[in-house]
């Protein structure tokens, strides 16, 4: 076991799909995954193991935040041998053409954290996608006659700015939505050799200030569970 997954080697598959609220992992796996087993609770960060077209898969939750997603990514590379980490969260849009429920494929993740600065003693990285797994999701949405979007977004370490515009540098630069973990997602598994994607769903719209409800992001957003699912198998 790791200090903050319970599972035992062998519990977790290689692929894994990680939503931000551990309550989306359980949606995932009572209504997506086959015999599922639930192999952690610790902390509340719910986990589940199952079988999705006669694949194994694992949906673990990983908290809100850079620091949280790193935790659980880097436990889940080195004790566990994932080999494919596809974040299904939610995100806000900062972008008109970008709309609430809209799914956005994240080619890459610029940040305003200092969690790459300090890696790099001050220079700046690109976190970047795993690109077969990118294309793979793409011609899921399409299958799916989802409406998405592919392209760059903000992995924040703030979620009240005190500059309620702040987002607008971002969305000059042609950034399209703006959430708290991508960028440490792929920075972790380009270090040690893995494929990463995020997955989003708009939740929030940043320039019309509508958004979606709290059980709406646990329960709704699941054509980016299918894409996600039929990216890994």
């Amino acid at each position: 076991m790791s200090i903050h997954i319970g599972a035992e080697k062998g519990d977790i598959a290689e692929s894994v799909l990680m939503p931000g609220d551990p309550l989306r992992a359980k949606f995932v796996a009572d209504n997506y995954l086959e015999n599922a087993v639930q192999y952690n609770t610790v902390r509340g960060m719910y986990g589940y193991t199952g079988y999705y077209k006669g694949n194994k898969v694992s949906v673990q939750g990983s908290g809100m935040g850079i620091p949280s997603i790193s935790i659980y990514a880097t436990e889940l590379i080195e004790i566990y041998g994932a080999k494919k980490l596809i974040r299904i969260g939610s995100a806000g849009s900062i972008n008109k053409n970008v709309k609430l429920r809209d799914i956005v494929i994240a080619m890459s993740a610029s940040t305003d954290s200092s969690f790459n600065k300090i890696r790099f003693s001050g220079m700046d990285y690109a976190a970047t996608a795993d690109f077969s797994l990118l294309e793979k999701s793409v011609s899921e949405a399409r299958k799916l006659g989802s409406t998405f979007h592919v392209g760059n977004i903000l992995s924040s370490d703030t979620f009240y700015a005190d500059n309620p515009d702040s987002w607008k540098i971002w969305a000059e630069f042609g950034l399209i939505a703006v959430e708290m973990e991508a960028a440490a997602l792929y920075t972790i598994a380009s270090k040690f050799g893995i494929k990463a994607l995020s997955i989003l769903t708009i939740s929030d719209n940043m320039v019309d200030g509508i958004s979606s409800s709290s059980e709406d992001r646990e329960k709704t957003f699941t054509d980016m569970m299918e894409i996600a699912l039929n990216t890994v198998v």
